[in-house]
């Protein structure tokens, strides 16, 4: 993913490109080759695997959906939403560059997953690329990861019911990893069964994810993190710790579990690593 993610942001302009400006270049890698878990190509790419796909398409697939990821990062961090200094134990990109520089470094890399997301590389079928960049469209937008956000924002310092909060992290967390498994499937041709299999399962360790972090948030050291932790509880965020409390959050995210696993059930041993990401997923420290 690292030599994805490397060759699409150099600096030769594409055709149709006049020029790419350094500094933006520069702040576009900064934000996207600076670490991370890589868990949504990841995922991308081990559900095309499970029905037989695994090529440079796939990878590139992957990548395009990292570059939304990233851009998304960028944004949350500026100051008008989380106002963050730190992402992955380094300055964000605001900090390192400027807040201009931030925005249009978040613009530019959620542009250029569209560019990616269309190569014939990623599946020969041109409809097949047009539904998937809808469906990264929607995943990624106001009724998804964007309007998430949304729902964030007025959400703090309110009151939300358990049902709010589950859906704004649907959209704020769940979306891209949805987007992830089921698009694996897909460009692997899977059937609708197993497609819709998928779905599921990424709805689910989306889910899992957003409870896992909020128990960071609270439990979890900045130095573990890399980034400031504790600011859900003083921004008065709706989550589901802050609801139901740690030991009743903790039973729920292992309940994802167990639902995850049996998900993937009739694909046995096949489905092992999807079976261990859920797990890292639900158990994670970082």
């Amino acid at each position: 993913m690292e030599v994805a993610l490397d060759r699409l942001l150099h600096t030769q302009p594409l055709d149709g490109e006049t020029a790419r400006p350094q500094r933006l270049l520069d702040a576009m890698r900064y934000a996207s080759l600076s670490g991370g878990k890589r868990l949504r190509p990841v995922l991308l790419m081990e559900c095309a695997e499970l029905f037989g796909r695994s090529d440079e398409g796939i990878c590139q697939a992957g990548a395009a959906l990292e570059l939304i990821h990233c851009y998304s990062l960028v944004h949350d961090d500026l100051p008008a939403m989380d106002d963050d200094d730190l992402r992955r134990g380094q300055p964000t990109v605001h900090k390192a560059f400027d807040d201009a520089t931030g925005i249009l470094a978040g613009d530019a890399l959620l542009t250029l997953a569209f560019d990616v997301i269309a190569e014939e590389a990623v599946h020969p079928d041109a409809a097949i690329r047009l539904g998937l960049s809808r469906d990264l469209s929607r995943a990624s937008g106001i009724g998804g990861m964007a309007g998430g956000q949304m729902l964030d924002l007025e959400s703090e310092n309110r009151q939300r019911t358990e049902r709010e909060i589950h859906t704004l992290q649907a959209m704020k967390t769940g979306a891209l990893l949805r987007y992830a498994c089921r698009t694996g499937a897909i460009l692997a041709d899977a059937g609708k069964l197993d497609v819709e299999r998928m779905n599921r399962f990424g709805e689910t360790i989306g889910l899992a994810f957003q409870l896992a972090d909020d128990l960071l948030d609270v439990e979890a050291s900045p130095e573990q993190m890399g980034k400031a932790t504790g600011k859900d509880a003083d921004a008065g965020k709706a989550t589901l710790v802050g609801l139901m409390g740690l030991n009743q959050t903790r039973e729920e995210l292992e309940s994802l579990l167990q639902e995850a696993n049996a998900l993937l059930a009739p694909y046995g041993d096949k489905a092992q690593r999807l079976a261990s990401i859920a797990a890292f997923i639900a158990n994670r420290d970082h």
